[in-house]
């Protein structure tokens, strides 16, 4: 799914505020500099804006929204555009009331096109300008474009990504202990029972605990054995529900991840038993990888962030480094390569020549290396330049979401209606792991699909 940098990418915060968000802010006043350090050619196209200013908000926190606001900061002082970021982890549960009673930001990123069509189809947002629009043509790939696309009209460019399906690991314990990267789905069970028979830790660690999102992360390792399982056509009727939740193909993907999150001897290594799994913060549940209690972490390319979650640089994500990940592996060792991923949209409330300047600058090129640069993320715009990540792992997901072989579908719960990819699939992972069966949770889930 998405914390998405959002609730996937940052713990939540709790601090309260007028308009009912949890709001924790940063804004383009930590950025100041004197204009005359900066080199505005980069900027000159945005135009000059003198005492104009931008609301953004989402569910970038923390660290990272301090990373987003020094991303534009070049852009504020050339531009004079002054951009207030608001963060919270209640955005997605709130945006659409406030919009209702226009009290919504200037920009949202939205990390769901669910949640972007859910918007767009209450007539809140304004639909991106031609200027946003030629950058996606130039830098992104159709199925992009389409992902910020609502009813035919195109209202959002895609900013950040991020690769699901990594598996995370110590590269030292797989050497001192002669373990092999998988190169298929069978291979990596082979790993895990030899791993679990080894007898000094149970294989995998899992957290599913993320607030009132507790389970996405459950959702992304049946995305992962979807795809990999059924392919992409079966994925795409899936997720738009050409085909029920509760066909066969969803069952056989759901068994194929219970095989793990539903053993007693597969999880929760360092942790606990298979209980502890809904009660584990996602953002914690990969450390006991650190100190040797688990081998295995299923997460995405934005959990390098956490290794480090005291905010220094001890452990290092690198193949000779503390830890470091390798792609869920395909069912056949020649089968194309095919990732899930997640990314976010920044979209318009209000209609204003600066706001769709600040828009376009999000869209640029120009941007995605200024964030890229700055550390723990990734884009897939084509003008990024893989070499400025912060990390041998992001370098490597930046390269395979812009090479054109690769198969990329974006996070199926992020598409499907927020009733179900936001709720009764988050709430079913919960209820799967915890005892109930497959047909079920998939009958139950199924239910839920809107009619029509």
């Amino acid at each position: 799914m998405r914390i998405r940098r959002h609730r996937r990418w940052m713990a939540p915060v709790v601090a309260a505020a007028a308009v009912g968000l949890a709001l924790t802010g940063c804004t383009g006043d930590a950025a100041e500099q004197d204009a005359a350090d900066v080199d505005c050619a980069d900027y000159e196209q945005y135009g000059t804006f003198e005492g104009k200013s931008v609301s953004v908000a989402g569910t970038i926190l923390d660290l990272e929204a301090d990373r987003l606001s020094e991303s534009w900061a070049d852009f504020e002082t050339c531009t004079g555009i002054e951009v207030d970021y608001q963060g919270s982890s209640e955005f997605e549960a709130q945006i659409a009331v406030l919009a209702e009673g226009g009290n919504a930001p200037d920009v949202g990123i939205v990390p769901q096109p669910g949640l972007l069509g859910r918007l767009a189809a209450g007539g809140w947002l304004i639909p991106a300008s031609a200027d946003v629009e030629a950058n996606v043509d130039e830098w992104w790939s159709a199925d992009w474009k389409q992902y910020g696309t609502y009813e035919d009209t195109f209202y959002a460019a895609p900013l950040m990504a991020s690769i699901k399906g990594y598996v995370w690991y110590s590269p030292a314990e797989f050497e001192e202990k002669g373990y092999e990267i998988p190169k298929t789905l069978d291979e990596l069970t082979a790993l895990s029972e030899q791993i679990a028979a080894d007898g000094d830790h149970k294989p995998w660690c899992v957290g599913l605990e993320s607030g009132d999102a507790t389970g996405w992360p459950g959702t992304d390792w049946v995305e992962d054995y979807m795809l990999r399982l059924h392919g992409a056509d079966v994925y795409d009727q899936w997720v738009t529900h050409g085909i029920p939740f509760n066909d066969p193909q969803v069952a056989e993907a759901f068994d194929a991840v219970g095989a793990y999150l539903k053993n007693d001897d597969m999880v929760n290594g360092g942790i606990g038993d298979v209980s502890t799994q809904v009660t584990e913060a996602f953002q914690t549940a990969g450390l006991p990888i650190l100190d040797g209690t688990c081998s295995l972490h299923h997460q995405a390319s934005f959990y390098e962030t956490f290794w480090n979650p005291e905010g220094g640089d001890e452990n290092t994500v690198a193949s000779d480094g503390s830890v470091f990940a390798f792609l869920l592996p395909p069912v056949n060792a020649d089968d194309p390569l095919s990732v899930t991923g997640g990314g976010e949209f920044p979209v318009a409330f209000r209609d204003a020549e600066e706001v769709e300047a600040f828009r376009t600058y999000l869209s640029s090129d120009t941007w995605a290396n200024n964030r890229v640069s700055l550390g723990g993320v990734i884009s897939a715009n084509k003008g990024l330049d893989p070499q400025v990540a912060s990390s041998e792992l992001l370098t490597q997901s930046i390269e395979i979401l812009q090479d054109p072989e690769t198969t990329f579908r974006f996070d199926g719960s992020d598409l499907m209606p927020g009733a179900v990819g936001a709720d009764s699939f988050w709430k079913g992972i919960v209820a799967w792991v915890t005892g109930e069966d497959t047909a079920q949770v998939l009958d139950t889930i199924e239910s839920s699909w809107p009619k029509g």
